[in-house]
């Protein structure tokens, strides 16, 4: 059965490559369509049987995908996951090497059977515009869709701000049962018109009501924390097993992750990857810098025609909250990496140059800022979080991990 889904699998990509690519760009919405469909009857509509939960937004979506994994299993439940943090399926976890935060079509309806096989109860998945622009969750039964929160992301992929929305209310479309939304979103009013049979809503008054103690820093991850909480008491699971399991969760995995291998000063990995997550990074750890010390940001940006207006955006916050900078290479794809940097070059004002480098290899830029912190810094290296491989050109992809970077240098 399986080697006959691959041929299926293997004949309509192959249908791509052959039809001309004006013709195939033209028919591309019905091409995606068909894989949808396709993946879903060929593995027996397995998200049927589950509980699943698609989480979307612009930041925060796989942070809550963790957590939601985290409570469910404290309460006794059997889940599975899907994210940029990994895949999972009830004890089983594996890492997520796709450079693809959700999987294409065949991939995602195989989990889903395999976590059906395996007797999941609830599946949490993270959802992307772009999955969704590329019809990836057709096919899937949502029992609820979460929405974290909206701000710019894959304007030239969507072509304008408003598709880029537009996408992600696609999520809410598919899911008639509940929406889970977060309040204190500005734009949660076009959420709150989709029609469902119930609607949740989440935000900063419930942190009181709820009594949470985390050690999860930052003001972003209460907001987190807020979601998986509204979709867990949604699921009937008890406000003190909520507690338990958030109490228990010390850090996630390239999300303000702090690196600790006895050094004086402190090492931050992020994978902040847009203007406003990068600020709110930066801006959690400088109220955290101790008097004297120095915040010390390693940063790049994406290649691959991603979003490039952030570039510069980048740089002017760079620019305002650290007080050293160390350009690096992050995911060029066929982008000249030096072309990158010099466009986040551009959002740095000239007065502040003397703060600056410009390292391309990524190790070198990471082992010179830990060199040059003393006691009270903090390094906080961003873009890549818990990625495990740096896209290069022609498609190549090699093994990197910021993590393993820092503890080489600091066990030496």
């Amino acid at each position: 059965m399986l080697t006959e889904n691959k041929k299926l699998e293997n004949s309509l990509r192959l249908g791509r490559k052959v039809i001309p690519a004006p013709l195939f760009n033209l028919f591309q919405p019905l091409y995606h369509w068909a894989l949808a469909w396709a993946g879903a009857v060929i593995y027996g509509f397995p998200s049927r049987s589950m509980k699943v939960v698609g989480v979307t937004g612009t930041k925060g979506k796989s942070t809550t995908v963790f957590l939601l994994a985290k409570i469910f299993e404290e309460a006794g439940e059997s889940v599975a996951m899907i994210g940029s943090l990994g895949y999972k399926i009830k004890e089983k976890e594996w890492a997520n090497n796709l450079k693809m935060t959700m999987p294409g079509r065949f991939r995602i309806q195989k989990f889903l059977a395999q976590a059906k096989r395996a007797g999941c109860k609830y599946v949490f998945l993270e959802v992307t515009s772009e999955g969704i622009k590329q019809k990836r969750h057709l096919g899937i039964k949502f029992d609820a869709a979460v929405l974290t929160n909206i701000q710019k992301e894959h304007l030239e992929s969507h072509g304008s701000f408003e598709k880029y929305v537009k996408a992600k209310e696609q999520l809410f479309k598919k899911t008639a049962h509940t929406h889970i939304l977060n309040e204190d979103e500005p734009l949660v009013e076009q959420f709150k018109k989709i029609k469902s049979n119930k609607k949740i809503f989440y935000g900063e008054r419930d942190w009181a009501r709820l009594g949470l103690e985390t050690s999860l820093k930052g003001a972003f991850n209460h907001y987190n924390l807020l979601a998986a909480a509204a979709v867990a008491e949604n699921y009937r699971i008890p406000v003190e097993k909520i507690r338990e399991a958030v109490k228990k969760i010390s850090a996630v995995k390239g999300r303000m992750e702090y690196i600790e291998a006895g050094q004086a000063f402190k090492v931050v990995v992020d994978y902040a990857h847009t203007p406003d997550s990068l600020a709110m990074v930066y801006d959690a750890l400088k109220s955290d810098l101790p008097t004297g010390g120095r915040l010390i940001a390693v940063l790049g940006a994406a290649g691959g025609g991603r979003d490039k207006w952030k570039r510069p955006e980048f740089g002017r916050i760079a620019a305002h909250y650290a007080d050293e900078i160390i350009l690096t290479n992050e995911d060029p794809y066929d982008e000249d990496p030096a072309q990158i940097l010099n466009e986040i070059k551009t959002g740095i004002p000239s007065s502040q140059s003397g703060k600056l480098k410009e390292i391309l290899d990524r190790r070198e830029a990471i082992n010179t800022a830990l060199a040059s912190a003393k006691g009270h810094d903090i390094i906080v290296i961003t873009g890549k979080g818990s990625e495990i491989s740096m896209a290069l050109a022609n498609g190549q992809k090699i093994s990197w991990s910021d993590q393993e970077v820092v503890l080489e240098f600091l066990k030496k």
